[in-house]
């Protein structure tokens, strides 16, 4: 496990104040202990520093992962998040978007939110902001990125796609050959 380039923090911390703000702070230092990013054939993980120190003593070809998956870089240096690390961004998501009942599973299936399919929608969000995608009853479905902003989104047909598809639990059945 090494440590991120400057490039890549970069990248990585650009990405994620997209989805939770000023909150990555709060990320890092939590009041269990201090948490880094680490990197590993290309996969991004959060892990504790106390659990760092410990896997120390394996080496790099042993070591298949320590912490939480929180996503990947392609070849062309972007990073996609894993859905592994929702968990972790949901209590700290600035922007949020609740589906109706009558479309969880169709979000499951991978498909984008129409305006016919949201129940409601942080205020004052922006369009291609990050956003946290929950059901009615609070639970995190997945991530999404608003296609408009949510005044636009007050104005829009039915049939408008309101939120883009990032990545949902579902992914935990589909992709799990790849996902780890």
């Amino acid at each position: 496990m090494k440590r991120l380039s400057d490039e890549r923090a970069k990248i990585l911390f650009e990405k994620l104040s997209k989805y939770i703000g000023t909150n990555v702070k709060q990320l890092i230092d939590r009041p269990d202990g201090t948490y880094c990013f680490r990197e590993h054939l290309d996969r991004v993980y959060y892990v504790s520093e106390k659990i760092l120190k410990l896997s120390e003593c394996f080496g790099h070809k042993k070591l298949i992962s320590v912490g939480t998956c929180f996503g990947k870089f392609s070849k062309t240096n972007k990073l996609k998040f894993h859905i592994t690390a929702l968990y972790y961004l949901a209590p700290y998501a600035q922007y949020k978007v609740w589906v109706k009942q009558s479309f969880e599973q169709q979000f499951l299936y991978g498909n984008h939110i129409p305006k016919s399919g949201l129940g409601r929608i942080t205020e004052n969000a922006g369009q291609y902001q990050g956003v946290i995608v929950y059901n009615m009853n609070d639970l995190p479905l997945g991530f999404g990125v608003l296609a408009r902003s949510t005044m636009d989104c007050k104005t829009a047909d039915p049939l408008t796609t309101v939120c883009f598809h990032q990545s949902d639990i579902g992914e935990y059945i589909r992709s799990e050959d790849t996902l780890f």
